[in-house]
């Protein structure tokens, strides 16, 4: 764990890199070829394994240092209207509670990507689509630690995510009607448009950069869902969703960080659909 998966890749220690990637005999495989579609792998700016010192690195137990790197696949769901659903992580959940993140969850052995990514949106959402309706696309890779900064305290997981786009042939109202998410994952959810996501993908960690709000209502329409799994409409204010990781302090209600690296490819896929 004392090695950033993207420093593996990079000749100046940028924090995005481009890389190939494949599914072999249950092993992730990141590298670099002149074959295939090249992919971006990105780590958020405080990575704290690219910032670990070597006492730090050191002083990380055993146990954790040989767990090794988890790779799970989340989804960005587009619907026919071009909306894409988050969901908010239950507060009793010890990775990243209370955080807005897409469906999604770890790679089991001998699952594709795509049925491991199918597999966590029904059992998360309750949503079942099949594999041969839904264009999959790889979207970029994402290089996560948790906790997420090293101020907060030494790593205890490191993850490559891999952000999938899938898309509906139904609208979010259509699919709404489907929705049974799992109260012991999801404690709301959200179809977010792009004017929205347009104001999430702004509000960069660990950045002051100024928001783009396109005049957005100050609340956003939300399903919640209750610890029985009774959903029911509520709002919450537009500062949830424009919320950026704190430095130090207890978390906030927030969009994680790579849930924002991937909403912005999302939206670079649909200005040129090509790609």
């Amino acid at each position: 764990m004392d090695k950033s998966i993207t420093d593996h890749f990079s000749d100046c220690g940028d924090d995005e890199v481009e890389v190939n990637c494949s599914l072999e005999k249950n092993q992730f495989i990141l590298y670099r070829g002149d074959k295939g579609r090249m992919i971006p792998l990105k780590r958020p700016v405080f990575c704290p394994i690219k910032h670990l010192s070597v006492t730090e690195a050191a002083a990380i137990p055993l146990d954790i240092q040989q767990r090794g790197i988890d790779v799970g696949v989340a989804i960005i769901l587009q619907t026919t209207n071009q909306r894409v659903l988050l969901t908010r992580r239950a507060k009793e959940l010890r990775i990243f509670p209370s955080v807005w993140v897409p469906p999604g969850g770890h790679l089991e052995p001998d699952e594709t990507l795509l049925d491991a990514g199918l597999r966590e949106l029904k059992e998360e959402t309750g949503l079942e689509l099949e594999a041969e309706e839904v264009s999959p696309k790889i979207l970029g890779l994402w290089e996560s630690s948790y906790p997420p900064m090293l101020s907060r305290g030494l790593p205890q997981r490191h993850h490559i995510v891999i952000y999938m786009l899938l898309h509906s042939s139904l609208s979010h109202l259509q699919l709404q009607a489907s929705l049974s998410p799992s109260p012991a994952e999801v404690s709301a959810c959200l179809w977010a448009d792009r004017q929205l996501v347009r104001a999430i993908v702004s509000a960069v960690d660990g950045e002051d950069a100024e928001l783009q709000l396109d005049d957005l209502p100050s609340s956003i329409s939300v399903t919640q869902v209750s610890t029985g799994g009774a959903l029911s409409d509520s709002t919450l204010p537009l500062t949830v969703f424009i919320s950026r990781a704190p430095s130090s302090g207890p978390d906030v209600e927030r969009v994680s960080t790579g849930t924002k690296y991937a909403l912005e490819l999302w939206l670079k896929s649909l200005e040129t659909p090509g790609l």
